[in-house]
């Protein structure tokens, strides 16, 4: 059976998965970076762990003779996204990048952009002291010298690093309710949230839950995706495009 590796870790990598493994025609491995403790398992085969680098890729693709690639990792995921681009160039594998579509502002959202994580920072002792973080575990050190303002930090696991002095960490996964983020910014006495353009319906209901409550909204855009790599925006053009080249 022809070989296909998914880098994963989203919802959509493991809906991928699922789909090629009822294919019944393609061996499918999925690969976790493992930062996540408990995370939630594709079918099909998984390994976790990073790969050591653009030539420990490489040299992965060659030994278990991988015949297409899946870049189906966070929309934020940098580094892993170069690596794979990197990999399927040096050994001739196809690379597709299933990316799910960012949010787009709506009627009655009050969105402040940010390039980065230090520029949102930046931005936030001039709109509100009390801060709903949902950017993840990694990266809170560019928040780490607000002491003036409240955090309210949610993540799957605990932070790590430097960190707010004044923090309460929320440890909770998504999918999330409209319901339950309403009741997060109100008990919280929440008044701006900061978001990473992470795209999806699993941590949108935050965005209606500010939009709702007037509540500004911090968006961290998203990284350029790598140039010259092919890009499906839902499981079914990924899985369509795997169809094509497995024969």
């Amino acid at each position: 059976m022809r070989h296909v590796l998914v880098l994963g870790g989203t919802a959509e990598a493991r809906e991928l998965a699922g789909v090629l493994v009822a294919m019944g025609t393609v061996r499918v491995t999925s690969s976790l970076a493992g930062r996540v403790a408990a995370p939630r398992l594709p079918q099909g085969t998984v390994r976790i762990g990073g790969f050591g680098g653009t030539d420990g890729m490489t040299r992965w693709l060659r030994d278990h003779s991988v015949d297409a690639l899946v870049d189906a990792t966070h929309p934020f995921a940098e580094t892993i996204s170069a690596h794979a681009a990197e990999a399927a160039a040096h050994t001739g594998v196809p690379l597709l990048a299933l990316r799910r579509p960012g949010w787009t502002p709506g009627p009655g959202d009050r969105w402040h952009p940010a390039a980065s994580l230090a520029q949102a920072a930046e931005m936030l002792p001039g709109i509100a002291s009390r801060v709903f973080l949902t950017t993840g575990r990694t990266g809170l050190a560019a928040f780490a010298g607000l002491d003036d303002l409240w955090f309210l930090v949610r993540s799957v696991d605990p932070p790590e690093g430097a960190v707010p002095r004044r923090m309460e960490v929320l440890l909770d996964r998504g999918p999330y309710t409209v319901e339950g983020e309403r009741a997060v910014l109100r008990e919280r006495r929440i008044g701006v949230v900061v978001t990473k353009d992470s795209g999806g319906a699993a941590t949108a209901a935050k965005l209606v839950a500010a939009r709702e409550a007037g509540l500004p909204v911090v968006v961290v855009r998203r990284p350029r995706g790598v140039a010259g790599v092919e890009v499906a925006e839902d499981v079914e053009r990924a899985a369509r495009w795997v169809r094509e080249r497995m024969g």
